[in-house]
């Protein structure tokens, strides 16, 4: 259920300061006020589905008029922190926001450096087997009986309906979470819509997924799930990294130098 959080004290306003004689504008109040609220989001006071305080609340506490408030929460609203309900008596909402809240503005700068797929796969594989390292000497049974479910059931399914990629995708995403590292989550959710979508275009464009095809990369995951249960690190990096170099060798024939504008219309 959603609730209001009582508001912490803000920070007064910053004076004018010289550095090597040159002047330091001062925060404006309204991004003083978005920072206090933002700081409240990130230590877990304001939580995922409460509702800020009404205006006239936050208004008191912050000693700020209306416009500079609207301001304040109109920054939130846009790095979204926020969901503003217009003409809603309920207020603003925290949302707190994964890792898509990187992946489209990460694509776009992608697309625009020119960037090929080729690029993307490679750093694919210097991010997950790390992480299956990770996991292999962190992860709880019931993190590995997560994996294991997607592997008996959503990638089945998801073979059979023609979405093998999308649950590939996701099974690959769940993996990098599950490390618990959060750097390489955040990284790997920017990467994960880009190699989702290219890994179908190739299965439609160029190259159906034969059952032999299918059969193998399902023993290679449950090879995978071994070893971590095993708590092999170095041995579950070392066969998710060829099982990596692998896919992207299937992957990339004939696509070579397809860029990531290209999959991404």
């Amino acid at each position: 259920m959603a609730r209001n959080t009582p508001l912490a004290p803000m920070m007064g306003p910053d004076s004018v300061a010289q550095r090597g004689g040159t002047a330091i504008r001062s925060p404006k109040t309204a991004e003083l006020v978005a920072g206090t609220l933002r700081r409240m989001v990130v230590d877990g006071q304001l939580k995922e589905g409460d509702f800020l305080p009404n205006e006239a609340e936050l208004m008191t506490h912050f000693g700020v008029s209306r416009p500079t408030l609207r301001e304040a929460v109109r920054v939130l609203e846009s790095e979204r922190l926020v969901e503003v309900r217009r003409g809603s008596r309920t207020g603003a909402r925290v949302r707190v926001p994964g890792p898509e809240i990187v992946a489209r503005p990460a694509g776009l700068l992608l697309e625009l450096s020119g960037a090929t797929i080729a690029d993307v796969l490679v750093a694919r594989s210097g991010i997950e087997p790390l992480a299956v390292r990770l996991l292999a000497e962190t992860a709880s049974p019931d993190a590995l009986d997560e994996l294991e479910a997607m592997l008996t059931g959503d990638i089945p399914t998801g073979w059979q309906s023609g979405r093998l990629a999308e649950a590939t995708g996701e099974f690959h995403r769940k993996m990098v979470e599950l490390s618990g590292n959060a750097t390489l989550t955040i990284i790997a959710g920017m990467l994960h819509e880009i190699t989702v979508r290219h890994t179908a275009f190739a299965i439609k464009e160029h190259r159906q997924v034969t059952k032999a095809e299918y059969g193998k990369l399902t023993r290679s995951y449950r090879r995978l799930i071994t070893l971590l249960r095993d708590g092999d690190g170095l041995a579950a990096e070392a066969h998710w990294r060829k099982h990596l170099d692998t896919a992207r060798d299937l992957l990339l024939q004939g696509m070579e130098d397809v860029k990531v504008r290209d999959v991404m219309q």
